[in-house]
């Protein structure tokens, strides 16, 4: 793709989010969606192929029918209230449809079934955008309808999301996969706190960002896509298998790293909530995610080849890619454990 194109197309994509983060007006906030999903189809086929016109036919459905919803929501909404502002839906059944088309967009269960496709499908560069920065406008509109939020529907797909992000991850070997079933797990983290302390999660969706692109990051520099590339790691980069061991731990939430912030930030809020059964059965489910990036950290740093390798120096020629801010993104993806006091304190 050629770059005025791709800048041009980029900056849609940008400003499409930014009128939804800035309205107040149910149909401004509908066509951020559509400009935002218009143009982040050619992204996804910036390497044209079968597969990636597939991934790319596959989104385009299931964010034109969660458009759909979306609008009819909004109509619903308006022909009840006779107003156009996000901040009052007396409606439960136009609330209801909206959160239901939000969770389409975010990819959470059950609607669920294109995010590993479309990810698999796409560039490592792309599944980046898509897991990162296409997460945010659905969140925000979210948010700030929370008050209005059924939460025991909420609730319910955040459980699934978790579930089925735990389980489906567990038996893949490409990374985007992996990666896409993680995505949908953190969204039902994310959301499951919605409607008792938003801002908890406007800092899990902060912390999940910066974690995914830190971790995208060091894929793409090593154009690693399964785990069997992922292994052969340490004969080319070997700082490379110590920093994916740490991205990995700090995903699956594990205490010294900054993955387990949100993840005890919320668990503590649900109990304050008095809930008992639910934090409780969300931390094992977490446990099925840090078994699948154990797996991918064993492959990484902890096992070595039996045989002495003839190629040892290999990595002094290899011609890796520069990446921007990979090592901001690291330090803030595993070291903001001792910030929490100061986090905790922001609502």
């Amino acid at each position: 793709m050629k770059p005025p194109i791709f800048i041009m197309i980029m900056t849609t994509v940008v400003s499409g989010t930014m009128i939804v983060l800035t309205s107040s007006h149910w149909l401004m906030i509908w066509i951020g969606f559509e400009m935002n999903m218009l143009a982040i189809i050619p992204i996804l086929m910036k390497n044209p192929s079968p597969r990636a016109t597939e991934a790319s036919t596959k989104y385009f459905l299931v964010q034109a029918t969660a458009s759909m919803l979306l609008m009819l929501g909004i109509i619903i909404n308006l022909t009840t209230s006779g107003q156009w502002t996000i901040l009052k839906l007396p409606n439960s059944m136009a609330s209801n449809l909206l959160t239901i088309a939000l969770a389409m967009k975010l990819g959470m269960a059950p609607f669920h079934f294109w995010v590993p496709e479309v990810t698999q499908g796409t560039p490592l560069s792309s599944g980046m955008i898509l897991l990162t920065w296409q997460k945010i406008a659905p969140l925000s509109v979210l948010y700030q309808i929370t008050p209005s939020i059924n939460p025991n529907l909420l609730t319910i797909m955040a459980i699934a999301s978790v579930l089925v992000g735990g389980w489906g991850g567990l038996n893949q070997t490409q990374l985007r996969k992996i990666l896409a079933y993680s995505s949908i797990a953190h969204m039902g983290w994310i959301t499951i706190i919605m409607t008792y302390n938003p801002t908890l999660t406007l800092l899990n969706l902060t912390i999940y960002i910066t974690m995914t692109l830190g971790t995208f990051m060091l894929f793409m520099c090593n154009s690693s896509t399964t785990t069997l590339s992922l292994s052969h790691t340490w004969n080319k980069l070997p700082l490379m298998t110590s920093l994916i061991l740490m991205l990995m731990l700090s995903l699956g939430g594990l205490p010294p790293l900054s993955g387990f912030v949100p993840k005890w930030l919320i668990i503590q809020e649900l109990t304050k909530n008095d809930m008992i059964i639910l934090p409780t059965f969300m931390a094992i489910t977490a446990l099925l995610n840090l078994y699948f990036y154990m797996r991918l950290s064993y492959t990484t740093a902890l096992t070595l080849f039996p045989s002495t390798n003839n190629m040892k120096m290999k990595w002094q020629f290899e011609n890796t890619k520069k990446m921007v801010l990979l090592a901001p993104l690291i330090i803030i993806s595993t070291m903001l454990l001792p910030m929490t006091p100061m986090m905790s304190i922001l609502d």
